[in-house]
C-alpha cells in the first residue's frame, strides 16, 4: 500500500522498523498490532493529511508514538508539526524517531494540552485520545478563528459527535463533520470528525452554530 504515498514511502517504511522494533519494546506499539502497522496505523494516519491546509502548522495532541503526527510530517513536508506528549518515555522515543527519521519539520513538546494555552496552531489533531467533549475542551483553545481541529475516531463517531453538539456549541465551534478517509484504497477507511473554531473558542462571550 505504500504506492499511495510514493514520494514517502522509503521513510515511511522507516517508520514502520522503527514502530516494530523499539516501539514494541518500549511498550508503545503492542505486538500483535506489528502484522498491521500499515494498515491500522500507518495508512490510517497518512489519509488525514487530505483535510490539512498546505503549508498549516499543526499540533498533535497525546500523539503516544507519533500517530499521527510523525506519518503526516513524513507524507507532508509543507507543514510544520509539533508532537505533544507529556510522558517522557514516549517524548524520549519521539526526539529519537524525528532524528532517525530526518524530520526537520516535526519537533517534540513534552506537555499536556492544557499547558499550551496562550499557543495557537492552524490545524490540532489527535488519535484516540478521549471523548469528543472533552478533547474539544483540550484543542479548541489552541486554535484561532477558522482554525482546525481534527480528531480520528471509530465507528462510533456520528454517536459520539451527536452527543457532544451541547459542548462543543459551548466552546464556540461553528461547523462540525465527520468524514470517511480511504473509502477505495483502504482496508477499513478512517473516520475523522472535524469542527472549524469560532471566536468563543479563545476565550470570546461571542458564540454561533454552524452545521
Amino acid at each position: 500500500m505504500e504506492e499511495l504515498f510514493p514520494r514517502a514511502a522509503g521513510r515511511l517504511a522507516a517508520c514502520a522498523d522503527l514502530l516494530a522494533t523499539e516501539g514494541t519494546l518500549r511498550g508503545l506499539i503492542g505486538p500483535r498490532e506489528v502484522p498491521r502497522l500499515w494498515d491500522r496505523h500507518l495508512l490510517n494516519c497518512a489519509v488525514l493529511e487530505r483535510l490539512i491546509p498546505e503549508e498549516s502548522t499543526v499540533a498533535d495532541i497525546g500523539t503516544g508514538a507519533g500517530l499521527p503526527g510523525i506519518v503526516l510530517a513524513l507524507v507532508r513536508p509543507d507543514l510544520q508539526v509539533a508532537l505533544v506528549e507529556p510522558l517522557l518515555r514516549r517524548t524520549t522515543f519521539l526526539e529519537e524517531a524525528v532524528e532517525q527519521l530526518g524530520l526537520e519539520n516535526a519537533s517534540v513538546v513534552r506537555a499536556r494540552a492544557e499547558d499550551l494555552r496562550g499557543t495557537t496552531y492552524d490545524v490540532v489533531a489527535s488519535r484516540a485520545v478521549a471523548p469528543l467533549g472533552k478533547l474539544a475542551g483540550w484543542c479548541l483553545p489552541l486554535l484561532d478563528e477558522g482554525g482546525l481541529m481534527l480528531a480520528m475516531k471509530g465507528e462510533s463517531a456520528e454517536d459520539e459527535l451527536a452527543g457532544a453538539e451541547g459542548e462543543l456549541e459551548a466552546l464556540g465551534a461553528e461547523v462540525w463533520h465527520v468524514h470517511q478517509l480511504g473509502v477505495e484504497e483502504l482496508a477499513q477507511p478512517t473516520t475523522v470528525v472535524s469542527i472549524v473554531a469560532g471566536r468563543a473558542a479563545r476565550g470570546s462571550q461571542h458564540k454561533r452554530r454552524g452545521r
